[in-house]
């Protein structure tokens, strides 16, 4: 079996070194109606902008499971992630309204076999289902706007 081929755009941080860089694990996290791919997005706690659910990496999880655990916290996904990652995309996560800290984040693919109402961050974000065109017109990072754009679950191939 071979790896999928991932077209990634190229990586930039606003010219952070490399050793000042973060590394994140992020779910793009999907669902098929009438046949068509829906998106799964949330709003960011300080901004509101529309974002994929993401953080740091956690102790005893793999990277896929560290993304399943976001999409959980963050938009009360239930769902199986797939070990396999789909992208990156870089952007700069604002930490006390002053610092930029340049991050990149791995994507991993969730498929939402469930939404719960009672979930860690309910009450600080929005979720919303759309094509992944609107998806990837809402996003503001253009690597992760492509890979979305792009993400073609192998259950429709």
């Amino acid at each position: 079996m071979t790896a999928p081929l991932i077209k990634q755009l190229p990586i930039s941080v606003n010219g952070a070194r490399k050793s000042d860089v973060r590394t994140q694990f992020a779910a793009l996290c999907w669902r098929v109606v009438d046949g068509k791919v829906q998106i799964l997005l949330i709003t960011s706690r300080g901004s509101g902008r529309w974002i994929v659910p993401k953080g740091w990496p956690m102790d005893g999880q793999t990277p896929g499971e560290a993304a399943l655990t976001e999409a959980w916290e963050e938009a009360g996904v239930v769902g199986k992630v797939d070990w396999r990652p789909v992208g990156l995309f870089s952007y700069s996560k604002t930490i006390d309204d002053a610092d930029n800290l340049p991050c990149v984040a791995m994507v991993y693919p969730v498929r939402v076999k469930s939404l719960s109402k009672d979930f860690p961050e309910a009450l600080e974000r929005k979720r919303r289902w759309m094509s992944r065109k609107k998806a990837a017109q809402l996003v503001e990072e253009p690597e992760l706007a492509q890979i979305i754009r792009d993400f073609a679950p192998r259950v429709l191939r």
